[in-house]
This record gives C-alpha cells, structure tokens and sequence, in this order.
C-alpha cells in the first residue's frame, strides 16, 4: 500500500507568554512587517525604474531582510526566521500579481489593521515542547506556557510555528507538524445527502433534519453593540479607548469560537454519517450583500461547513463534496415525480402540494431530496 504525506496544522490555543516575553513577540511582529514594507518599496522601486516591463524582475536578486540590518540594527535582536519568512511571503505575494491576473499587487502592511502575526521554522530542533508539552520553546523568546488540546503523536515532525497577538490581547500559537500515513482506501459511495442551505437554520438535509443553528451572533447581538457604544464615545487614541477595543474583540472572538465548534462538530457528524454530500454551488458572497440576508449568511458560515467537509471527506476516501449548480430548480421540482411547479419560485411559499401526483412537499426538505439525486446522478457518471 502507498503511503502519503499529509501536512496538518494543530493550534496551541491560549499561550501565556510571560510580560517579557510578549514585548519580544511584539518586535518580532513588528520588524517582521518593518522588513516586508521595506522589501516592497525596494521593489516597487526597481519595478518602476525598468518601466513596468514584467519580467524584470527576475534580472536583479531580489531584495533579503540582510540588506537593511546595517540601517536598522534591531533586526538583529529578533528571529531571523521571521524575517526570513516575510520575504517569502512578500516573494510569493509578488510572483501571484504577475501570474495570476485576478490577484492584486502586493500592499504595505499597517500596523493598526494587519494581523499581528509572524512565523518561524524549525530547524535542528530550535522549537519543541518541553516539561511534558507545558511549554513551547521558540528561538529568541524561550520556553512559553502553552496549553495543548490534543494529544501529539511521537511520529508526528514539527515544521513551523505561527505566533498570532490577537485583538483582543491574547496570543496564540498554531503548530504545523508533518507526519506519513497510509492513504485512504476510495470508499464507492453507496449513502447520499443533500444539503440545502437554510439562513437561519444553516441547512436542512435530505433525511429532514435541520441543524437547529443557534444563530450566536444574534444571541450576542445586544452586547456587542452596549460595547462597541462605550467604545465609540471615548477619546481615539487613549488608554480606555485600547482598553473598550480589546473587549469588543473579546466578544467577537467569543460569538467565532462558538461558530467553529458549532461547524467542525457538524461537519464531523455529516462526514462519518454519508459517504457522499451534495451541496448547491450558491454565491455565499453575493447573498451576504443582500439586504435581508446578509446579516444570517455571514452569521452561520454554510461556505467555512463546505470546506470543513470536503476536507474531511477527502481524508477519508470518500468523493469529497458534490456541487449542483446554482441554476438547478432544486425548489421547484417534485422530489416524488419530477414535475416542475412555478409557484414555488416565491420564497415565502414554504410549503406546496405538486399539481401533477398531489404530493405535500416543504420546501427544504424537498430542495435537499432533489440535490440529493441530482448529486448522486453527477457523481456516478
């Protein structure tokens, strides 16, 4: 049997880096986006001076973090390794522009809006856990207090690390490790589901079932927005405006945290339940600038329960995610006998009887019957 590399990330949730320690995480962010900036404007430059053709950018090396070390010398005092991978990113940034038409070119990073963020990599054992995976040893910062969620297998080969300075003050590290496994046997796929999407239940499935979402950013409504006036009434720039902004992104953070939980223990459920899921290939972006949906779609993450599924189902053999296309009549189609009805087009017609085999159909149940069949038809061609 062939074996595969499968690369998974692992977060290390809630790092308690010491008082010390955090001001040295915050340089290490802070030169990491000083080098990226100043890597940029000398591109900019030399892109500029050869008067925009695209490929002269590969007649000159480009530009390394070592390049402003004798006009900033605290880049010395960071990891070098973060450094090293804002040019990555700042190079992969800059070749996508060039290759891709649809990507934009490369933009500075503020201080104010960007993610705090930087990575690091491993290399001879720089990084590790120690005491029993209490602590997490990062060059340069030293062992920080960590929490593990799970449990690391010994085989498992840790690649980098991504220190995070949340909004609202917290730090976080995610830990991508490597490891071989055995590839999946291909499952033949003999049970189906249709999911339809649903705004405020988040679907309901072929069976009938309906996720019951609770809807937590409207549960939090009320709260975010006593927090967000509190912090609009303050001074910009102050002590208590900081302090008003980093509860408001505590609540943020709190109605996403639950989001999640709520969407990988779905996507668990569905994945070890059906062999094959068949979803509508819907614009997600576009109905959230609806006026009267957009609030419930950015709400309940149907597109993030999409690709937590397909992943899930990819690792486990199985075919992975089927999309029906959006032009489908999944609701206007009998589930029973086909027939197409025009009155079911209104959307506040939930409920319909088929004029053609006098069948009682609700409107969900009989979208998902028919993404059902119509995924399963796709799939076995």
């Amino acid at each position: 049997m062939n074996t595969t590399t499968i690369t998974r990330r692992r977060a290390i949730r809630f790092a308690y880096p010491t008082k010390g320690q955090a001001n040295l995480i915050d340089r290490t962010i802070g030169c990491a986006r000083l080098v990226y900036n100043l890597m940029l404007e000398t591109r900019i430059a030399s892109y500029q001076s050869r008067f925009g053709m695209p490929d002269a950018q590969g007649k000159e090396p480009p530009p390394t973090p070592r390049l402003y070390k004798d006009d900033y010398p605290f880049l010395i005092d960071v990891d070098s390794m973060a450094l090293c991978n804002a040019q990555m990113h700042l190079d992969k940034a800059y070749r996508s522009f060039f290759a891709n038409p649809k990507s934009v070119f490369p933009k500075y990073k503020s201080k104010h809006r960007s993610r705090q963020t930087y990575t690091t990599n491993c290399i001879r054992n720089n990084i590790r856990f120690e005491n029993g995976g209490t602590r997490l040893r990062l060059p340069k910062v030293g062992p920080i207090k960590v929490r593990q969620h799970k449990r690391i297998p010994d085989d498992w080969k840790l690649k980098s690390v991504t220190v995070e300075h949340c909004p609202s003050g917290r730090y976080e590290a995610t830990v991508l490790f490597e490891y071989e496994t055995q590839a999946p046997e291909p499952v033949h796929p003999s049970t189906f589901v249709g999911l339809d999407y649903s705004s405020h239940d988040l679907y309901v499935t072929s069976d009938g079932e309906h996720a019951g979402y609770p809807r937590f950013y409207r549960q939090w409504q009320e709260r975010l927005a006593f927090e967000q006036r509190k912090w609009s009434r303050m001074v910009k720039g102050s002590a208590n405006w900081s302090k008003q902004k980093r509860k408001v992104a505590k609540v943020h953070e709190r109605i996403r945290d639950m989001r999640m939980d709520f969407l990988r223990k779905a996507a668990n459920r569905i994945s070890e339940s059906y062999d094959c899921v068949c979803v509508e290939d819907l614009d997600l972006h576009a109905i959230a600038q609806t006026l009267r949906l957009g609030k419930s779609t950015m709400d309940n993450g149907f597109g993030m329960l999409r690709a937590m599924l397909d992943r899930k189902l990819v690792e486990q053999g199985k075919p992975g995610l089927v999309k029906v296309g959006k032009w489908y009549p999944s609701s206007q189609l009998c589930s029973d006998c086909g027939h197409r009805y025009a009155g079911a087009k209104d959307l506040s017609v939930r409920e319909w009887a088929c004029p053609e085999c006098g069948a009682w159909h609700d409107r969900d149940v009989n979208a998902a019957k028919n993404i059902r069949d119509e995924g399963r038809r796709l799939s076995l061609q």
